[in-house]
């Protein structure tokens, strides 16, 4: 795939993840909120759109690992677009407390929870292109969002959202980055 059109692919996906993080602030139910953003992940992998999160753990060479920070730029780019244009709307729905409780965990405790959702993004991808099966995507997204797990593209639309544009912000969507990266790439590696 040409380079421009992984780009575009790749603000889709963070647009459909900004899409995710809306629902999630607006209903008030965790599980039903967790269930309605795997919405989003769903778009993604029916669609054929670039998510970080959802390639890295199927890096196979090089050119792959290079193409990764053009896919996040384009994540960041559509979650932006996502949290500007909802905050036009003045619907009634804040970031600005779940962004501060983020911020204000532990730097290790951050890396490991965002292993963790590296694990089951890298799962949810995997099992649903073996299978085709949809509860492949929506559980592992589930799981992820119920355990407190860290997700670097959904939180840069929280981030995003809540108008945080700090260095100490910057530096943990690196460390999630990164531990997203370490937790697909795990799972990837394991014998078949």
């Amino acid at each position: 795939m040409d380079t421009k059109k992984m780009f575009i692919k790749s603000i889709y996906a963070g647009f459909m993840i900004g899409i995710g993080g809306i629902v999630y602030l607006s209903v008030e139910d965790r599980f039903i909120s967790s269930l309605l953003f795997s919405f989003g992940l769903l778009t993604i992998v029916t669609q054929g759109f670039y998510l970080y999160t959802g390639k890295i753990g199927f890096v196979k060479d090089l050119k792959e690992l290079l193409n990764m920070p053009l896919i996040i730029i384009g994540n960041f780019i559509g979650t932006y677009i996502a949290a500007f244009l909802i905050k036009v709307t003045h619907l009634n729905i804040d970031s600005s407390e779940l962004v501060n409780k983020k911020l204000s965990n532990d730097i290790l405790h951050i890396f490991i929870l965002s292993i963790f959702c590296g694990v089951m993004m890298y799962l949810a991808i995997d099992n649903y292109n073996k299978s085709k099966n949809i509860i492949f995507i929506i559980a592992p997204v589930m799981i992820f969002i119920l355990s407190g797990f860290e997700h670097s593209i959904a939180n840069m639309f929280y981030f995003n959202f809540a108008g945080t544009y700090s260095l100490k912000a910057f530096g943990y969507l690196i460390v999630m980055l990164i531990g997203n990266g370490i937790g697909a790439k795990l799972f990837s590696l394991k014998p078949e």
